[in-house]
């Protein structure tokens, strides 16, 4: 079997750079509203050399999706059996609202998968997602047991902190014509919440 070959330079180039255009097209028009043409443009390419790297926008997007999972999933693998229960769950929360301050349009690419009925990645999330899920809610149900955090429902905690934080890139225009923030001054304000929040209910009863 022939091994394939690997790519320039000027491959890699334009292989980023189709990448970076479409996590923007998606991201502001969701998968139904981007288009091939629009996405060559925001790469700076014509259309026929965006086919050379991609067939379709469905394969561009399925790119897109694997490489945003496994960036995702880096903080809840990152939870540690071994830590300080309280300092671990939020370090997470900490860690996931600087994704969310870092990587907005990452976020929102996601959302609108999920709110489509996550056509293109649900093998993903019924398979590596919930596996994972799975494996740390039994590590934070192990520590309530234990008496070292309060009583609480581990998934439940997991999907309160996926809001609690994602919100800020999700709804961000909505935050920010609230708040009037300057810049990004407004995540420094929510990490402060988001840790008093969490630690009275992990050290509540």
């Amino acid at each position: 079997m022939s091994q394939r070959r690997p790519r320039t330079r000027i491959q890699e180039k334009n292989r980023a750079a189709i990448l970076e255009a479409a996590l923007e097209v998606f991201s502001q028009t969701g998968f139904r509203g981007a288009t091939l043409d629009r996405i060559a443009r925001a790469a700076g390419l014509s259309k026929p050399n965006l086919l050379y790297y991609f067939p379709s926008k469905e394969a561009i997007h399925s790119a897109l999706l694997e490489e945003l999972l496994d960036n995702w999933l880096e903080p809840l693998r990152a939870l540690d059996a071994a830590g300080d229960p309280v300092e671990e769950i939020i370090a997470y929360v900490l860690r996931k609202l600087e994704m969310a301050r870092t990587m907005p349009r990452e976020s929102r690419l996601f959302a609108n998968e999920i709110v489509q009925g996550a056509p293109r990645i649900m093998g993903e999330i019924e398979g590596p997602l919930k596996a994972l899920v799975d494996e740390k809610a039994a590590v934070i149900a192990g520590w309530a047991e234990a008496g070292k955090i309060a009583p609480l429902d581990p998934y439940h905690l997991i999907f309160s902190i996926w809001a609690t934080t994602q919100h800020y890139a999700d709804f961000d225009v909505q935050v920010r014509a609230i708040l009037k923030p300057g810049g990004d001054a407004h995540f420094q304000g929510a990490a402060r919440f988001l840790k008093q929040l969490y630690c009275a209910v992990l050290r509540s009863g």
